[in-house]
């Protein structure tokens, strides 16, 4: 489908003739053609099976409304916009202007008759605001499109669906990951790199890393954990596929930035392999206390060692964290924190001992408070820590 694809774009760019007859086909497929309506079916089918492998490997739940669901929509969309002097005719097509953030008009009716993206868009936001009465709704692209989704939004305010601030809109942007060239992330035979086959890499390299720490383990005689096959496997897929997830989430979502494999999985750098080893860690020591820790009396809870104060003051910092996310959606205020949360922590190891201590039981309880709070942070993060590496 995808040799496809690029083989129709091209003769799209070069033939002339061609490129008149895909555009009619896409009014004809619009208007509910038999023959159009039955391929797009087919090519959806496709792209539908190759979609949800990735989505049941990213545990995403979703809802698919893709473009068509709008069409239906879109003519008495815009008979009752033309009504009421929001969209106007302009050279042939019906247009809504929107001055307060681009000179360039939105078109819900092309000159041809056809529905483009901006009446998709206008149709989707109508029905996302004002059917389902969405309180908040938030647009993921990259940058690009920044300016078009503001030209949706005013246009939703114009026609009232769109009510700030009883109503939120934002467009959350992003930029492009780049390879060590600084140019658009490729494979060596110059394609775009998929996201499937990214995912199988990192599984790979988290195996390796794995069976390097299990033969480590070994050789220095402790406890050596996920010996056991299939464990490594499942300990492989949920490190691998984190080490990606927040890689990318730990970059400014508005910048550039440079995919590179070594910082992804490095163990004592800023990554999510970092933060499962911190997260282990703490498991490690309550299985050592041999205590419930639920058993043990929040009020024995004393902070007294500055390391102690440090890590304490580093976890009521959380709540404002998540804040700030919501305010300006920018998903590195969570892993900028997470990484100085796990170095405070590696502090407190170095000068407060837990076990056999007299403040043990307090200690453990600031251990206890420490895990609780990365475990929401991974589960927002959307990944799962392992108890033991």
């Amino acid at each position: 489908l995808q040799e496809f694809y690029k083989a129709s774009k091209k003769r799209f760019d070069e033939d002339a003739d061609f490129k008149t007859r895909a555009q009619l086909a896409v009014v004809d497929l619009q208007a509910g053609g038999e023959f159009a309506r039955s391929a797009w079916q087919k090519i959806c089918e496709v792209s539908r099976m190759s979609f949800n492998r990735i989505y049941q490997r990213l545990n995403i739940s979703i809802e698919e409304r893709g473009e068509s669901f709008y069409n239906a929509m879109i003519p008495p969309l815009v008979d009752e916009l033309k009504v009421r002097k929001i969209c106007q005719e302009s050279e042939g097509a019906m247009c809504i202007f929107t001055p307060s953030v681009s000179t360039i008009p939105l078109m819900a009716v092309k000159s041809d008759g056809g529905f483009g993206y901006d009446s998709t868009d206008l149709a989707a936001i109508y029905h996302r605001l004002f059917v389902m009465r969405a309180d908040w709704v938030i647009y993921v692209t990259d940058l690009g499109q920044e300016q078009h989704f503001h030209m949706i939004f005013d246009a939703a305010k114009q026609a009232g669906w769109h009510r700030p601030p009883l109503t939120r809109c934002d467009h959350m942007g992003f930029g492009v990951v780049q390879g060590e060239d600084k140019k658009k992330f490729k494979t060596r035979s110059g394609e775009t790199v998929k996201l499937g086959d990214l995912l199988d890499e990192a599984v790979q390299r988290a195996t390796l890393e794995i069976n390097k720490r299990v033969e480590e383990q070994q050789k220095d005689g402790g406890e050596a954990f996920l010996t056991d096959v299939e464990e490594q496997k499942d300990a492989a897929q949920k490190i691998g596929i984190a080490a990606v997830r927040y890689f990318d989430m730990k970059q400014n979502r508005t910048s550039n930035y440079v995919f590179n494999w070594d910082r992804m999985l490095d163990a004592k750098g800023n990554s999510a392999v970092f933060l499962f080893y911190a997260y282990a860690r703490i498991r490690s020591i309550q299985r050592k206390a041999g205590i419930e820790i639920g058993s043990i009396d929040q009020n024995l809870l004393e902070v007294k060692h500055p390391a102690e104060r440090d890590l304490a003051l580093k976890l009521l910092q959380f709540p404002d964290v998540i804040e700030a996310i919501l305010a300006d959606l920018h998903l590195h205020h969570l892993t900028d924190y997470l990484w100085e949360l796990c170095n405070t922590l590696t502090t407190f190891y170095m000068k407060c001992k837990v076990l056999g201590e007299e403040a043990q039981s307090s200690r453990l309880l600031l251990c206890e408070a420490t895990r609780k709070v990365l475990l929401k942070s991974f589960e927002l993060l959307g990944f799962t820590p392992l108890d033991k590496i």
